[in-house]
């Protein structure tokens, strides 16, 4: 059997005359004159080509300049396709001539007019290059190959004056985990690199620094136990010079053998003096943690910097790291809550209110917690003003003896608080008790190039942040809202590729596919179908997102009718009835994350 890949480069309406036989009388009537009627089909057939509809161009209709798949062409059909062609090229109008009138636009939408921005468009791959990503995009689904890169940062950054030095506190993290880093791994080793060529260096610093590299500072990966490479970049800071409110932070990962994998920004960080000593209004918020925000806690014996010790979970436990930090959900507790089960509320954090600290990466919790305000190493009982960011406090166990939570070289403990004889009010603490607090950010980007080893950067990587839905039925439509989009991406529900326009690198607008997409006997699930909601680029790279879309039939009985579990094939008068209940209009749709 031989196959061959032609492009058509004709406008739409000549190419589909091609491949019928009325077409082919009005284009080429001499080759048409040798062929009976069943062959003049045949051809048609060896083209596959879609239809016309009868008013027109179909809806569905394939790109303009696409690459067609000719199966079983034999010599004879191929030899009289290239004279038909040949004949169709002479006698086109000069308006059709080759890049007389532009790039040709899809038609998805007959008579829209032509458009000068071809990214703002509905783009669709063509039926052979998405029958080839569909099947890799399966098996991406049944074994995802990712490629995660997680940045950890604080959400503020003390600036400095003059020739000090105050580095961000804590410093910035980066961590790499995911299957895919060992996927890339074997493909390095097999082209004969050998274990150097796959080491991952990386750059970071801050997004005002030129390209070189001696203005940022370099980052060693090291594997930890649980197979995730982690780099700190603990010498960043921000000098008086620079005279920005915000910024943001931008880390350049390279292989060891100069391949470049991508660039990667966090979020913004706001630039502060110092911390705030005064009162906190709830007016200005931008310094206030709420509750639900996620925070580190950081401990300095006698104020030095080298014995800055961070709190952090390993091995299951709570401990004090001089290397590592954790990320702390901080919730507002019910003051009745208990350890096992508690209320959450929502609001900004205040002095003398009951929280919870959760860590963000094992979920591991510490019991209810009182925070108290830090002044000269004492604890203040009685103020309820709003916490600010760089905030000295404490955390006293709740329904404790004075207790409070306390580190120990490397171990959290627990320290018995002195009150203070002169004044009610305040109790005494040790320097191991004393923790600064501060709002830290989180940002993932996730990746994977199981279905083409790609040489081209993966940045930017898009980050989806929210749904829209609008319409339904037949003429739903899907607004995703993030960050970094670009106009080669295109949305995928689950294994089912979906007519994406580009509109902004902040919003990308699709159709959602029609349920009957997912499996052919649709009409019988009594059972919400749930799809991944994907990006693809148009080189095969796959950026994953933890959102999911929900198509739900909605169950509308009678009542009394009993419900038929078994479907017996053949029977029109049940299929009716389900047909009836379950109809593509009746199928809801939702987005989750």
């Amino acid at each position: 059997m031989q196959t061959t890949n032609i492009n058509l480069e004709a406008p739409r309406d000549v190419r589909f005359c091609c491949g019928y036989p009325n077409g082919l009388l009005a284009c080429c009537p001499h080759i048409c004159k040798t062929l009976k009627p069943c062959e003049q089909m045949r051809l048609g057939i060896a083209l596959e080509l879609d239809p016309p509809s009868p008013g027109g161009l179909s809806k569905g209709s394939r790109s303009p300049i696409a690459q067609y798949t000719l199966p079983r062409c034999t010599r004879l059909y191929y030899s009289l396709l290239k004279e038909i062609l040949d004949c169709i090229s002479k006698n086109l109008p000069k308006s059709w001539a080759k890049g007389a009138a532009g790039p040709a636009e899809p038609l998805t939408h007959p008579g829209r007019p032509p458009s000068r921005s071809p990214p703002r468009c509905w783009a669709r791959s063509n039926l052979y290059q998405t029958n080839l990503l569909r099947d890799g995009v399966r098996r991406y689904l049944q074994l995802p190959a990712d490629q995660t890169v997680l940045i950890l940062h604080a959400k503020v950054a003390q600036k400095s004056y003059g020739n000090e030095k105050r580095f961000f506190c804590p410093p910035p993290c980066v961590y790499l985990s995911g299957p895919g880093w060992k996927l890339k791994q074997d493909q390095i080793k097999a082209r004969d690199l050998g274990e150097a060529g796959f080491r991952v260096c990386g750059y970071m610093g801050l997004d005002s620094m030129g390209s070189s590299l001696m203005e940022t500072q370099k980052l060693s990966f090291e594997e930890q136990p649980d197979a995730k490479g982690f780099g700190c970049a603990k010498a960043l800071y921000i000098s008086d010079a620079d005279k920005r409110k915000h910024f943001r932070l931008v880390l350049k990962l390279f292989f060891s053998n100069g391949q470049e994998i991508g660039t990667f920004h966090s979020k913004l960080i706001k630039v502060i003096s110092k911390p705030s000593q005064k009162k906190q209004s709830l007016k200005n918020t931008d310094l206030c943690i709420s509750s639900g925000s996620k925070v580190s806690l950081f401990n300095r014996l006698r104020s030095q910097t080298v014995s800055t010790r961070y709190l952090s979970v390993e091995g299951g436990a709570f401990i004090a790291s001089a290397r590592q930090w954790a990320a702390f959900t901080l919730h507002l507790a019910d003051e009745c809550c208990t350890r096992s089960e508690f209320p959450l509320r929502e609001g900004y954090i205040r002095y003398g209110s009951v929280v919870q600290l959760v860590c963000t990466a094992t979920g591991i919790t510490l019991p209810p917690l009182i925070i108290r305000k830090v002044m000269k190493q004492y604890a203040m009982l009685d103020v309820d003003e709003p916490i600010s960011q760089l905030h000295k406090c404490a955390f006293q166990f709740q329904g404790s003896d004075h207790m409070y939570l306390c580190l120990s070289t490397e171990k959290v403990i627990q320290f018995q608080a002195s009150p203070c004889p002169k004044e009610a009010n305040r109790e005494l603490l040790n320097d191991g008790s004393c923790w600064t607090i501060i709002g830290t950010e989180t940002v993932e980007y996730t990746f994977s190039e199981s279905l083409a080893c790609i040489h081209k950067p993966v940045s930017p990587v898009p980050l989806v942040t929210a749904l829209q839905l609008t319409g339904g039925g037949d003429v739903a439509m899907l607004e995703v809202h993030g960050e970094y989009f670009h106009a080669h991406l295109k949305v995928w529900f689950g294994d089912v590729e979906a007519e994406t326009m580009y509109r902004s690198p902040k919003s990308l607008v699709c159709v959602v596919p029609d349920v009957s997409a997912f499996g052919s006997d649709w009409r019988w699930l009594r059972y919400p179908i749930a799809v991944p909601l994907l990006l693809i680029r148009d080189d095969g790279l796959i950026y994953s997102s933890s959102f999911t879309f929900t198509y739900t039939p909605e169950q509308s009985f009678i009542p009394g009718q009993q419900v038929l579990s078994d479907v017996p094939q053949g029977s029109d008068k049940l299929l009716d009835s389900i047909h009836q209940e379950f109809t593509r209009t009746n199928f809801h749709l939702f987005m989750q994350s």
